[in-house]
């Protein structure tokens, strides 16, 4: 048997100036169901995080409420804390950039790069603030456009008319902070010499650390050719101050990340199976990853290697990216309600229908995840409550009632359990590659399995009939642990379900390696009901409490989703549209694993396909060309992938088939030139 690994995991550092959403959320839950993968499977996993707790943004949140930084930062940590803990996500450490392992580290790889000649220096004119006797970044800048003449626009682009500029373009500009007209000032400034490590970055880069997608974006960045890093802000600012010069200050992005390393040091210090440079030294053996959302990659995938190479650490072993989360195909709006905080989400609904859902959705690519939340209802009620604890509450009865909760020995469908086993690698597969969604699919299928054995034995049926029960009592066996093996498989995402699980089934905590095994002759414990199905009254609550519990506030958090796209005109006689609507179309190339007739509908057939990271369920009414269905699997044919999925009465349709032709029998699949690829994005 090999040895454990050694894994670090990070997420990124959420910032102390506001509340979790459920954007941020998507983050941590994807990692923590990662690291308690790994930990399922017998790995020395470390999961570390901070609050990010420097800037301007701070420092000014906190003098308007009347408090210092510190007291800020304690009270925004203190709601984090709770709200991750309450979302079940289990750091080893959740700590703060301003700690003192954090100053010592930055200083200490400060001058390290600094005394390896990757520091320079220059001055810089900026916007002066003579009233906050404070230097303006872009945000804090307003005036207006000089392009279109929009007044109260900020200092790096136009609202109104899409156009960017520097802010000492801007016409009449004022301090968003005081309102004062700034004036031009000079300042030192000290700079990253990035460029120093572009042969590394390009090497690096393509390695495999990152996604395909965003080693492409960031080749972007090589080919035009790395820039010096502004890693200095002048005082007043709240961080940590730059060795040897006085009144200058780290840029918060420059200790951030430091951040990581610091929050493992401070655990280090608790932990005595923890050393510190077995994780960080330059030849360390150690696995260290990276989460976090794509709109800081630049940041991880750049800036943060080069410091570390310079500095002589070792580098991450992987960074993964994920995208945006909308809510019903569309940005997060406060005037909608689904600028949904972490805090309200909890309030109403439990914390493991999320962490199923985001699971069921996750690949392992950078696409935008979309929370339905129609979906989400019908999802979370049909798979955890319909097919995995079904499985439970139909056979738990029989057994108590029959036998005295105890499970009898034997094994009542072989090639099942066999099944069940086989699947294991896969599913352990899914997982390690981050590919929630696939393993959650796999997961489904076998309750599926184990659903329709049951409904085929019907013990409900048999326990009425006259010297049947001994089958009865065998099949329930089964059925309890069939179902024992999909909590077995599902407890990285659902750790709740999982411990109530342990106490119905009179278990020690499963580990994955249980799932080789069956229980027998084995006493259970009484069963209670496991979950609940969702109540949509509910989600509506959550959503109306987020339109007042957001409705006074005018700051955005920062990390909401771009706009989706809605459905699209299917109509050749519709209004013109313009290209940027055309543009924003996302064909791609689908294969069909599957086609079958949907009992009740005359015109529909239900296709499932491969557009290469991930499966879609799609109705399309063509049935009456293709009455023989089956005809159509494994052929190529191309679809919108991002409409706006629909909810209909057979299901959720997730996109659109693309045909041709005037009805009935003559309605014809398009498909691609030879030689595509399901996923494949049609140009």
């Amino acid at each position: 048997m090999s040895e454990p690994r050694k894994i670090l995991v990070t997420s990124a550092l959420p910032y102390a100036n506001g509340s979790i959403h459920l954007g941020h959320m998507l983050e941590y839950i994807q990692t923590d169901m990662w690291v308690r993968f790994q930990k399922h499977r017998g790995n020395q996993c470390t999961y570390v995080c901070a609050d990010d707790a420097h800037g301007s943004a701070i420092m000014l949140r906190a003098e308007k409420e009347g408090i210092t930084p510190e007291q800020l930062i304690a009270n925004v940590q203190a709601e984090h804390s709770a709200d991750f803990a309450e979302f079940l996500v289990d750091f080893d450490n959740f700590h703060s950039t301003h700690a003192e392992e954090n100053r010592e580290l930055s200083s200490q790889i400060y001058l390290k790069l600094r005394d390896a000649g990757h520091i320079a220096t220059r001055s810089i004119t900026q916007y002066f603030d003579p009233e906050k006797k404070m230097f303006l970044a872009d945000r804090f800048i307003k005036g207006t456009c000089p392009k279109c003449g929009t007044e109260d626009q900020y200092g790096d682009n136009c609202e109104k008319c899409g156009a960017t500029y520097a802010p000492t373009d801007l016409k009449d500009p004022k301090s968003a902070i005081s309102g004062a007209t700034p004036v031009l000032k000079d300042s030192q400034h000290f700079f990253f010499k990035l460029p120093d490590f572009q042969q590394m970055l390009q090497e690096w880069t393509r390695s495999g650390t990152l996604q395909d997608a965003v080693a492409n974006k960031i080749a972007e960045w090589l080919d035009v050719g790395l820039q010096q890093w502004d890693i200095s802000r002048d005082a007043p600012y709240f961080g940590f101050e730059i060795p040897d010069e006085p009144g200058k200050y780290f840029y918060v992005w420059l200790d951030a990340p430091i951040g990581y390393m610091a929050s493992f040091k401070n655990l280090c210090a608790r932990r005595q199976d923890l050393d510190f440079d077995a994780y960080w030294a330059k030849d360390s053996t150690a696995e260290l990853y990276h989460f976090i959302g794509k709109d800081i990659v630049n940041f991880h995938a750049l800036f943060w290697p080069a410091m570390l190479e310079g500095a002589g650490y070792r580098k991450p072993t992987g960074i993964n990216v994920h995208g945006y989360l909308t809510v019903n195909g569309q940005k997060m709006s406060k005037s909608r309600g689904t600028f949904i905080k972490a805090r309200t989400y909890l309030d109403h609904l439990s914390p493991e229908y999320l962490r199923y859902y985001y699971a069921a959705k996750l690949g392992r690519g950078v696409d935008d995840l979309d929370l339905n939340l129609e979906d989400f209802v019908q999802k979370v009620n049909s798979d955890l409550v319909g097919k995995v604890v079904n499985i439970a509450s139909r056979c738990a009865g029989f057994i108590h009632k029959g036998n005295a909760g105890v499970l009898v020995a034997g094994n009542a469908a072989p090639e099942l359990t066999e099944a069940f086993l086989a699947a294991a690698p896969s599913i352990c597969d899914a997982y390690e590659a981050r590919d929630f969604a696939r393993a959650m699919r796999e997961i489904m299928g076998l309750a599926d399995r184990a659903n329709a054995w049951i409904a085929d034995k019907a013990p409900w049926s048999l326990n009425k009939q006259e010297g049947k029960q001994d089958e009865v009592q065998a099949i329930c066996a089964l059925g309890v642990n069939l179902f024992r093996q999909l909590v077995i498989f599902l407890k990285p995402v659902l750790p709740l379900l999982a411990a109530d699980a342990e106490a119905f089934l009179n278990v020690a905590p499963l580990t994955w390696n249980d799932h080789a095994t069956l229980l027998s002759n084995h006493q259970l414990n009484e069963f209670k009901p496991l979950m609940t199905r969702i109540d949509p009254v509910k989600v509506q609550a959550m959503t109306d409490a987020s339109k007042e519990d957001l409705a006074a506030s005018q700051t955005d958090t920062g990390d909401a989703a771009p706009q989706g796209n809605g459905e699209l005109a299917k109509d050749p006689l519709s209004p013109e549209i313009e290209f940027d609507t055309f543009a924003a179309v996302d064909l791609r190339v689908a294969l069909i694993l599957k086609a079958e007739a949907v009992d009740g509908a005359d015109k529909l057939l239900r296709l499932t396909l491969d557009i290469g990271d991930e499966q879609r369920n799609v109705f399309s009414g063509i049935k009456s060309a293709y009455p023989d269905p089956a005809k159509l699997e494994g052929r190529l044919t191309m679809m919108i992938a991002n409409l706006k999925p629909r909810k209909m009465r057979f299901g959720i349709s997730e996109g659109m088939v693309m045909a041709a032709g005037p009805g009935g029998e003559e309605i014809y699949l398009l498909s691609p030139d030879s030689g595509a690829k399901p996923g494949q994005r049609i140009k």
